[in-house]
């Protein structure tokens, strides 16, 4: 799986929400284990400390839990899972009406233009 990279945000932030967002989508299902930390910090090709800090910071959240011989682990919460894609998807939307505002439409335009998936074929 490949991992991309904004230079304008924190890698930190990045993984977090990679992270995450393999999680919610099933990449890592529910109650899965995950690779171990220097397995994704080669993958992503990071830091380990900078992974680490990631999954600590996945685990703060409940997402992850650490059963201390056998590694990490997705969480079973299915409901913590689902307000864990809300949220990521409530970020997308803030950052699509923000460019979408940028560019003079308001929240309403800019709903419009999604809802006709915005392609004018002309």
């Amino acid at each position: 799986m490949s991992w991309q990279f904004d230079s304008e945000r924190p890698i930190y932030t990045q993984l977090v929400e990679e992270l995450a967002l393999r999680m919610v989508t099933g990449c890592y299902g529910p109650g899965s284990r995950l690779p171990s930390v220097r397995e994704l910090a080669a993958e992503a090709r990071v830091n380990p400390n900078t992974m680490q800090r990631a999954m600590a910071e996945l685990e703060g959240r409940g997402l992850l839990r650490t059963e201390r011989t056998s590694g990490r682990f997705v969480t079973d919460d299915l409901e913590l899972l689902e307000n864990e894609k809300r949220r990521l998807a409530r970020v997308h939307v803030d950052n699509f009406l923000s460019r979408m505002a940028e560019l003079g439409f308001t929240t309403e335009q800019a709903l419009e233009l999604a809802a006709d998936k915005g392609v004018d074929n002309q």
